[in-house]
């Protein structure tokens, strides 16, 4: 069996400093708001090069939060890419605003930068790119349209822990980033969790008020606001974890390196890596014609493999309101039937990427 991703490995090889962390924070009686999560934060934040992290309960609270507390409601628009995770979308709709799908770059299956601007009215007022997979977006062309726009930029890096793009952290490109700590993500909780990071004092001071209950004092509530914070538990167990994701995220790079040695010149199309990218490869995704014929295959052999995603946004029966005709999203439309996640993870063996190659190849061998 090769599954898709063996979180009990990472436990495993952890276990006594996780254990110990846990045993710190019981032996504490302090789960909200403490020396843990506060540690923490400085800690993300050092490790994206910013100078502010606010924990929050998941990534989708840490997205919805930034526009919020940017003031982008009713009337205004947010550029999102067609192709992306529905939370992408849901941040800007939950705050009442409109999101405005772009294409993505076929080759990286991130927001295409060309075409950005042609989607930009007088009511867009921010742009969300998504680091998809773990590769950072071409943020240098969004960068440069946003400020002679004068339009904000907030990273979606949810998938991308320790990125890098010319040498700058994902994270810490835009004016405000949101991060999943999902258990399945490069840095993972043991449950949901997530944060904004910025480098705007000001806009910390907001996000951190909107998270908890509107209120910079207790009892003191200035703003309409939410419940959803980082708690102890997760944020020690996270600082035990992040001092293994740079070496953790080396050891993806090389499981995708073999990847791309063995299936190079297959009947399959392979992730293409930005110049000035350096993704830390949160899944490795390929595209192949009859994909369920090959997951099958796979599946035949116990090789585990999922989709992200079959269904683009504007497909789905939540934006449905929108009225998005079948082929309006054709690139992403033609991502969702065609992509295939391949197991990818920290403790995979190149034994079992050999194994998992060699069953994909004898699958296009039969079903191309």
């Amino acid at each position: 069996m090769v599954p898709f991703l063996d979180l009990s490995a990472g436990y495993q090889e952890l276990k006594t400093e996780l254990d110990a962390a846990y045993r710190r924070v019981m032996d504490s009686s302090w789960f909200i708001l403490g020396r843990e999560v506060e540690a923490f934060e400085k800690e993300f934040a050092r490790f994206c090069g910013v100078e502010h992290c606010i924990g929050v309960g998941n990534g989708l609270d840490a997205l919805s939060l930034i526009v919020r507390a940017l003031d982008i409601g009713p009337g205004d628009e947010v550029i999102v890419p067609s192709n992306t995770f529905i939370a992408t979308w849901l941040a800007v709709t939950h705050a009442g605003a409109t999101p405005v799908p772009v294409e993505p770059d076929p080759s990286t299956h991130n927001i295409d930068p060309a075409r950005i601007a042609e989607a930009i009215t007088p009511r867009t007022k921010a742009i969300m790119p998504v680091h998809l997979y773990g590769q950072s977006a071409d943020m240098e062309p969004i960068l440069a349209l946003a400020r002679e726009r004068g339009l904000k930029v907030i990273e979606d890096a949810a998938q991308a822990q320790g990125a890098r793009y010319h040498g700058r952290l994902a994270g810490s490109l835009g004016c405000a980033a949101a991060f999943s700590f999902y258990p399945g993500k490069n840095l993972g909780a043991f449950g949901d969790a997530g944060c904004v990071v910025t480098n705007d004092g000001a806009l910390a001071k907001r996000v951190r008020e909107l998270s908890n209950y509107g209120s910079s004092q207790k009892y003191h509530h200035d703003a309409l606001g939410f419940n959803t914070r980082l708690d102890e538990l997760q944020a020690a167990f996270l600082r035990v974890k992040l001092e293994r994701c740079d070496e953790w995220n080396e050891r993806r790079r090389a499981i995708a390196a073999h990847y791309m040695t063995r299936l190079k010149g297959a009947d399959l199309i392979l992730p293409n890596v930005l110049d000035g990218a350096v993704p830390v490869w949160h899944l490795f995704v390929v595209r192949v014609q009859q994909r369920e014929l090959v997951a099958k295959f796979l599946a035949e052999r116990g090789i585990a493999t999922q989709i992200h995603y079959p269904i683009p946004p504007s497909r789905s029966g939540a934006y449905a309101s929108m009225d998005f005709s079948a082929g309006s999203m054709p690139i992403a439309e033609a991502l969702s039937r065609e992509v295939l996640s391949l197991p990818m993870g920290p403790h995979m063996t190149i034994k079992a990427v050999d194994e998992v190659c060699d069953a994909l190849l004898a699958a296009l061998e039969g079903h191309g």
